[in-house]
């Protein structure tokens, strides 16, 4: 019998969730004997378009038996995605949402559906974990990702359902990685009206993003000691890189939200061997690292320690 063939397509090589990614992905890969292609979109959705057709319509190499993908831009690709069906290859769509799917599955042969991670869920979250640490209120700063990402969309969504009506936000944006943030922040602090006002906090919707903000509030000499005092929130909480950075107090709080490329290969290679299709969409599931019950006994004793 031959080993399936599996291409996975991923945002970008330079974010902690997307390298986590690859790694449980060619975790899976090796268990269960399927022959994995990785390619990266260097976060640009053309570039990824092209990847997949290219392997879809490739007559050079064989063709994959199922494309696992996560958006790098503002569509999922629904061309590229019919393209594969009609090709008799399996779709996975990763991180996101997509109306063709349902339409896919009562027309086509193959296995076609999602695994996501609920954003408006992680972002009901992380405005509960601001609540949390900002009792009294106060600015902050929040660095969403790409506007064309339905992610950062969605979180955004959730966030502002819980965040308290005396949190009040600047808004940037960023792309997901640790320099595109810096940059963003950086050039956020070189205005005065930026470095007068009083931030309490800074959430961002990924920690890598998180952590180029700390860096940049790091460089600003005018601000030395009062980011010495905010809190900063990030989300992906890996145990490697996020959950790390909170128990060594660079992070105050992240969100782990379980990496699924592994799930997708899995579900993916049980519906071929069985015929049998996956549900359309399976969520994966977020949390508080810590609990927010954890963040709030951390803001009272550091009120307490204050009066």
């Amino acid at each position: 019998m031959k080993k399936p063939r599996f291409l996975l397509s991923l945002t970008n090589d330079d974010n902690d969730y997307q390298i986590e990614q690859t790694s449980a992905a060619q975790q899976a890969a090796r268990k269960l004997g399927v022959e994995l292609q990785i390619v990266y979109a260097g976060n640009d959705g053309i570039v990824q378009s092209q990847q997949l057709l290219s392997s879809i319509h490739s007559t050079n190499a064989p063709r994959p038996d199922a494309i696992i993908f996560e958006p790098a831009g503002s569509t999922a690709h629904p061309q590229v995605v019919r393209a594969a069906a009609a090709a008799g290859i399996g779709v996975v769509l990763l991180n996101s949402n997509a109306d063709y799917i349902s339409e896919l599955r009562r027309h086509c042969q193959v296995p076609v559906f999602a695994i996501t991670s609920n954003h408006e869920e992680i972002g009901r979250i992380q405005g509960r974990q601001v609540g949390a640490l900002l009792p009294a209120g106060g600015i902050v700063l929040y660095i969403q990702g790409p506007s064309d990402s339905s992610a950062a969309k969605q979180r955004y969504t959730g966030f502002l359902e819980t965040k308290p009506e005396n949190v009040q936000l600047r808004a940037l944006k960023a792309h997901w990685t640790e320099a595109s943030a810096h940059k963003t922040v950086s050039s956020f602090l070189c205005l005065s009206t930026s470095r007068q006002a009083k931030i309490e906090a800074v959430c961002a919707q990924d920690d890598s993003m998180a952590m180029g903000a700390r860096k940049a509030f790091e460089e600003c000499s005018e601000l030395r000691k009062a980011w010495q005092k905010m809190a900063f929130l990030g989300c992906d909480g890996l145990p490697k890189t996020g959950q790390e950075w909170v128990r060594s107090n660079l992070l105050t709080a992240t969100i782990f939200i379980p990496p699924n490329a592994d799930q997708a290969i899995e579900m993916m290679v049980k519906s071929i061997a069985s015929g049998v299709l996956p549900p359309e969409r399976t969520f994966t599931i977020a949390k508080s690292f810590p609990a927010v019950e954890v963040l709030i006994q951390s803001a009272r004793a550091r009120g307490a320690a204050r009066g």
